[in-house]
Order: structure tokens, then C-alpha cells, then sequence
């Protein structure tokens, strides 16, 4: 028994040494490398799924048989690669890989790949990967060009604001607004195949994060003085008042997703947790959820069931939550057991027990219920495998939200039983009846 053991060490040393891979030709993989990358994958025509993994990744591993399904019932369709980011860091690095397994698939626009972040199952993953084919077929018909090793992006640069000597101070340094600054040349190749992934961020990010570029061939005092010596160069401000010391290094991927991903993360940083608002009329419906992707609706038990410390015990957990997916930008609401009954019975919440609480997609009206406990670990659980795309969904009924009771806002105490009234019976006459 020691022999083997001592033995199957050796194996597993040996396969790590030697840049183990997951994955054979057999399997219908293609193995991708720095070397091959661009050639194989940016420079053809072929839609590409391509896993970017870790052999020692546990996630990896558990991927590797449905990733493996899904190759083979592709196979002639859709090309389906892997690459090893434990040796192949250039081209890991260049897509802002920074988890395992991260998986993007490479469609009509190769500059632009699209993240998959559905389940990871041989069957959602080629799903996905047919939707992008019939996306490109769609565009070649429609006039959009093949893509293969395409630059260009549905977005023009309308949304990158042009920053000079004159106006950087005016608009980035004293601005209250979150900043990514790309300092560029003009005869730059990088800085060209950046652009239109740039232009794209800049429309995502339209409200949250401003794009600029700075032509460091002209205006040369900027770009001395944030010590720009290669292009692209691109500069994160943070909101507020700024100054060189304040701007950050972009160290993300130049496709516009991981622009996007990149910039969001440090918007997200920077907000606050958003407020638990009490569900008191239908103004404060549209405002909390009407934009948001997700709404937390949550029912807690009548004041004169659970006392203002038991209460506030709720909505401190309620708090937890939403500071731990702040980023995600729901809308929060709270309401007490009977207070709106329509709501109640719509999402089916109270039949068994209160507090109950139910998620909303306001756009797509779907509901799913919270089934565990309601308590930190049971809401994260519950919340987590949402954001996940997992857990069941139903419709609305009636595809739309019933109506919302004006009431008045709860007070912060405890609730007070209705005193009963004395009834004088002074005053009331009483038949005399003769007793029997």
C-alpha cells in the first residue's frame, strides 16, 4: 500500500511538472496556446467556446465532463477550446481572466468575446454557444458583416469623451464622477483595436462610469504628468476630487466586457448599500424596483407579533444582505403581515408564516420565493443561487404587480392593542320581563 501511494505521488508530481492539460484531442477540445491563440481562434471564422481553466482548479475539474459533452455534441458546429492559464499567461492575462473556470465564447465580433455565466452543464453551455452562431448568421444576412478577426462593434465613439491640456482639470480632476482615461497614440496598433471595444464600454457604462481618451501625441502635458511612456495607457479616477496620486492603473482585459466587468467592480465599490424601504404606496414601488433587475420583497410579522426590537432584529438582517449584493443594484421593500394583501397574495407569500420574502423581476414578471430559513445564512443561500441564474422562477399573475395600499409609515414602536371602550349603560332602557 505505501508503494502505490508513494507511487501515485510520483504520477500526480510528474503531470503537474510537466504542464498537465485536462484535456486530449480526443475529447474534441482543441488545446490553445499563446502561440496559436490568435491564429486559431481571433483570425477565423468559426464561432469558438473557449474554457480558460487551472488543472489544480476544483471547479475546473468538476467542469471538465460536461465541458467534454459539450465539445463532442458540437463537434463540426462549434469550435470548442481550453486553455491552461498556469502556462499560457499571455493570452490568459489579455482577457482578464482572474478566476477558474472562466469561459467565453468568441461570436461574430472575435475582439469582443461574450462571457458565459450560465450553469455550468454540457447542455446550457452548447445552448449558448448555437445562440451566438444564430446571432452571426442573423447579422451576415441582415448586412452586418462575417466578423471573423473583426474589429468594429455595434457602438460608435458618441460616449468616449475627447479630453485635451485644456479641459482634463474641468471635466476628470474636479468632477465628482467615477473616470477611465485611455492616454493613446494615433499611429498606435494596440490603441486602434482597443477603440471599439472602448466605444462599446462607454455606452454600457453610460451613467456610472465616464470614458475618455487623451491623444499623448498632442496634448504632452497630461501625459507627462501621469507619467504615460506606453500606449495605451489607461488611468482609473475614482469619484470626487482627484489628482495624479488618486489615479490608478487599469490592470483588466481590453475587450469591452472586461472593461465593463472592470469599471462595475469599481463602481460597485464605491456605493452605498441601499436602503431597506418600507412598501407604503405605489410612488414607492416604481422608485425602489421599477429599474432595478431584481426587487427583494420581504413580509414581516405584524407589529403586535413581533415587537419593535423583534422587528428591527429583521431589518438588520435585511441590512446584511443588502450590503453583502449592493453591487448586484436591487431594489429592497419591507411591508408587515396584512398590510398588503394584494401583493401577498400575487407572490403566494403568508400561507406559510411570516416573515416571508419573494424576489420580483419587475421587467420579466417572474417571482421566486425564498423556501429556507429567514435568517442571514437561508437569504444568502437563497440570493446567491439567484444571482447564479439558479432556483425556480414563476410568472406573475396576470403579468403585472396588483395594486399598492397608501399607509401610513411605520413609526419605529412597538404596537399598541385598540383600547376597548366602556360602555355606559345608564342610559339604556331595558325591557322588565317577568321571570318564570
Amino acid at each position: 500500500m505505501k508503494t502505490w501511494c508513494i507511487s501515485a505521488l510520483l504520477a500526480v508530481a510528474t503531470l503537474a511538472g510537466s504542464g498537465w492539460a485536462m484535456y486530449s484531442p480526443s475529447d474534441n477540445v482543441v488545446e490553445l496556446t499563446d502561440g496559436n491563440f490568435e491564429r486559431l481562434v481571433v483570425k477565423s471564422d468559426e464561432v469558438w467556446v473557449v474554457e480558460f481553466y487551472a488543472p489544480w482548479c476544483g471547479h475546473c475539474q468538476q467542469l471538465a465532463p460536461e465541458y467534454k459533452k459539450a465539445a463532442s455534441a458540437l463537434k463540426g458546429v462549434v469550435k470548442v477550446g481550453g486553455v491552461n492559464c498556469d502556462e499560457q499567461k499571455s493570452v490568459c492575462g489579455q482577457y482578464g481572466v482572474r478566476g477558474f473556470p472562466t469561459i467565453k465564447i468568441f461570436g461574430g465580433n472575435k475582439r469582443s468575446p461574450v462571457d458565459y455565466n450560465g450553469q455550468r452543464a454540457a447542455k446550457e453551455i452548447a445552448e449558448s454557444a448555437l445562440a451566438e452562431v444564430k446571432k452571426k448568421v442573423k447579422n451576415i444576412l441582415g448586412g452586418g458583416g462575417s466578423g471573423g478577426g473583426s474589429d468594429g462593434g455595434s457602438s460608435d465613439s458618441k460616449d468616449v469623451v475627447e479630453l485635451t491640456d485644456a479641459n482634463f482639470d474641468k471635466l476628470v480632476l474636479n468632477s465628482e464622477d467615477i473616470w477611465l482615461v485611455e492616454f493613446y497614440a494615433p499611429w498606435c496598433g494596440h490603441c486602434k483595436n482597443l477603440a471599439p471595444h472602448w466605444a462599446k464600454a462607454a455606452s454600457e457604462l453610460k451613467g456610472k462610469v465616464k470614458l475618455g481618451a487623451l491623444d499623448s501625441t498632442v496634448h504632452t502635458i497630461k501625459a507627462q504628468q501621469f507619467g504615460i511612456q506606453g500606449y495605451p495607457t489607461i488611468k482609473f479616477f475614482p469619484g470626487g476630487p482627484k489628482d495624479r496620486d488618486t489615479a490608478q492603473d487599469y490592470d483588466g482585459g481590453r475587450t469591452s466586457s472586461d472593461i465593463v466587468n472592470w469599471a462595475l467592480e469599481k463602481f460597485s465599490e464605491n456605493i452605498p448599500a441601499p436602503e431597506i424601504v418600507q412598501l407604503t404606496s405605489e410612488e414607492v414601488t416604481k422608485k425602489i424596483c421599477q429599474e432595478k433587475p431584481l426587487c427583494v420583497i420581504s413580509v414581516l410579522p405584524h407589529i403586535l407579533d413581533c415587537d419593535a426590537a423583534c422587528r428591527n432584529k429583521f431589518l438588520a438582517t435585511l441590512a446584511k444582505m443588502g450590503e453583502k449584493y449592493k453591487k448586484k443594484l436591487w431594489g429592497w421593500l419591507w411591508t408587515e403581515g396584512g398590510a398588503q394583501p394584494e401583493i401577498e397574495a400575487t407572490l403566494d407569500i403568508g400561507g406559510f408564516g411570516y416573515p416571508a420574502m419573494a424576489v420580483v423581476n419587475v421587467k420579466k414578471m417572474k417571482y421566486s420565493l425564498l423556501r429556507g430559513s429567514f435568517s442571514e445564512e437561508g437569504i444568502n443561500e437563497f440570493l446567491r443561487d439567484l444571482s447564479y441564474g439558479r432556483g425556480h422562477t414563476a410568472p406573475i399573475k396576470g403579468a403585472e404587480l396588483p395594486k399598492i395600499h397608501t399607509i401610513e409609515a411605520w413609526d419605529g414602536k412597538d404596537g399598541q392593542l385598540p383600547e376597548e371602550e366602556d360602555i355606559d349603560l345608564s342610559d339604556v332602557d331595558l325591557d322588565e320581563k317577568d321571570e318564570l
